[in-house]
């Protein structure tokens, strides 16, 4: 089992975990995702069974994490 740590420290880190949060709860073939924010970082936790399951996971949050940022961003 593969496993990885995102954490993001950011003003945003409650909507990034809110953001997220759809996302974590659907079925990912392969992958299993935890979610949890830590003061001012939002971590995310992937564990998953082989290198492409966790590619695409990682490609798949953060680019969610990033239009989150950008959206914040041009929100305030």
């Amino acid at each position: 089992m593969l496993n990885a740590t995102l954490r993001v420290v950011s003003v945003d880190a409650e909507t990034i975990i809110s953001s997220l949060n759809p996302e974590s709860g659907r079925e990912l073939p392969r992958t299993h995702i935890e979610l949890c924010r830590e003061g001012d970082a939002a971590t995310v936790r992937i564990s998953a069974t082989d290198t492409s399951a966790m590619r695409a996971a990682l490609n798949s949050y953060l680019e969610c994490i990033k239009i989150t940022e950008d959206i914040s961003k041009i929100t305030r």
